[in-house]
């Protein structure tokens, strides 16, 4: 059985930025499993935004920083911040245009995943080729990722795996290993972080290559005992026995139903899942068909009931109505203002999402940012939203019937019921403001 308007509706919604009208009608010509096949047909694991200039440059060493003058001090850490910019637009970019939204969707989960700031790591250089790592390995391998994440520049200086010797060891990194990256809370004892630390004793950025090393002379090389076992561990080996533990699959597969289903997981449904992606050694395609096909998953108690993050209200906006990207750089206030700026997240924990997008504050600034960009004032385009002309790809937003359009804006019926007969322009200004537009 093909899909429904609202079946259709929902998957692009949950699995991108959302659909227009012609993506949606396109969708209900397949079934489940054809649509969810075609969502994760990948064409490419690459941004097709050109990169800025500066990616391959490695920052200058402290015997060259010591002999800087105050003057040049002060240009270098104006380059920095023009950087850092920079970064940040050539995202927005890339998430607007991208022909793979879901590719992207995943990216931006990782970054929520395995946190860096460009505030802390300070070479936006290094966060750039964490964002290329985290875009490979999407929808690949987690293993793959986990093993190449620790060793990128950028995790390395993030969380101090840079500063861990053997005579003064730093646990930042194994703590957070297993309570964020792979575990949770409550399913390691300190004793693990404390061995686990020693293993990644040693492990090194070459900030005059850019590549990873392990400092033998500062590498603690003596017994560790981790999750039962006693080896003379080193930091990959640590890894692989965290992957070994039943409890990885099921946290990671928890944290991706509550960015896809729902904030409640389905218990028995969830054992399932993790067992599968456990046995497929980690494999995360696999899983989020497996997850996509959930009855949980197309349950219409479940439509409507996520928050939009920042970046995903901002960037399926400006999909939804083709607005020109003249100057993306404008995104990058925006969705600061509204409590999400890419590559800085608050703390080692990253966005907290689900209900927690939304504030008093928030709420109020979501949806003056909306009538803004209606207006074209935050989108860097004059016109904003207010030409719905068909040459701007919005052909359907200008001559649908106007149900058909709230269908396509909107998972819920409004909360302040709108007027189809009204003037078009106004119709859709009322809908994008009703606060349902923020609910995906």
């Amino acid at each position: 059985m093909t899909l429904t308007f609202d079946e259709a509706r929902h998957l692009l919604s949950r699995t991108g930025f959302g659909g227009s009208l012609d993506d949606i009608r396109r969708f209900m010509t397949f079934d489940r499993r054809a649509a969810v096949a075609q969502v994760l047909s990948i064409t490419t694991t690459k941004a097709r935004t050109p990169p800025p200039v500066w990616i391959h440059g490695l920052p200058p060493l402290h015997h060259r920083r010591a002999r800087w003058s105050e003057q040049e001090r002060k240009t270098f850490h104006e380059q920095l911040k023009i950087q850092g910019r920079e970064l940040k637009t050539w995202w927005y970019r890339e998430l607007v245009t991208t022909p793979n939204p879901l590719l992207e969707r995943m990216t931006l989960f990782w970054h929520n995943h395995f946190t860096s700031s460009v505030h802390k790591v300070r070479w936006p250089a290094f966060l750039y080729q964490q964002n290329v790592l985290l875009r490979l390995h999407a929808m690949g391998s987690f293993r793959t990722l986990l093993h190449a994440i620790a060793k990128n520049p950028a995790m390395l200086l993030y969380l101090d795996t840079q500063t861990n010797r053997k005579e003064h060891p730093n646990e930042n990194f194994a703590r957070e290993l297993f309570e964020l990256f792979t575990l949770g809370e409550g399913h390691y004892h300190e004793q693990d972080i404390k061995e686990a630390a020693r293993a990644f004793s040693g492990w090194h950025l070459d900030l005059r290559t850019g590549a990873f090393r392990v400092d033998v002379r500062h590498f603690d090389d003596g017994q560790k005992t981790l999750f039962g076992k006693t080896g003379r561990f080193e930091g990959d080996d640590v890894l692989s026995l965290t992957l070994e533990q039943p409890q990885v699959a099921r946290y990671l597969t928890g944290k991706l139903w509550r960015e896809f289903v729902s904030d409640e997981p389905e218990p028995d449904e969830l054992a399932s899942l993790a067992e599968s992606f456990r046995r497929s050694n980690y494999e995360i395609g696999p899983l989020l068909r497996d997850l996509f096909l959930t009855p949980q998953f197309w349950a219409p108690e479940n439509r409507g009931v996520l928050i939009k993050s920042p970046v995903e209200l901002l960037v399926g906006t400006m999909r939804l109505f083709n607005v020109p990207i003249e100057d993306a750089s404008h995104l990058i206030g925006v969705a600061r203002r509204i409590g999400q700026d890419v590559f800085d997240p608050p703390n080692v924990k990253g966005w907290p999402g689900g209900t927690r997008w939304i504030t008093t504050s928030t709420l109020l600034d979501r949806h003056q940012v909306l009538h803004l960009m209606i207006r074209g004032h935050e989108l860097g385009h004059p016109q904003g939203m207010d030409e719905m002309n068909p040459s701007h790809g919005v052909n359907w937003l200008a001559t649908a019937p106007l149900d058909l359009v709230q269908a396509t804006l909107l998972p819920l019926a409004p909360v302040q019921p709108v007027v189809l007969e009204e003037d078009r322009t106004q119709v859709v200004h009322q809908l994008v403001l009703d606060p349902v537009y923020q609910l995906k």
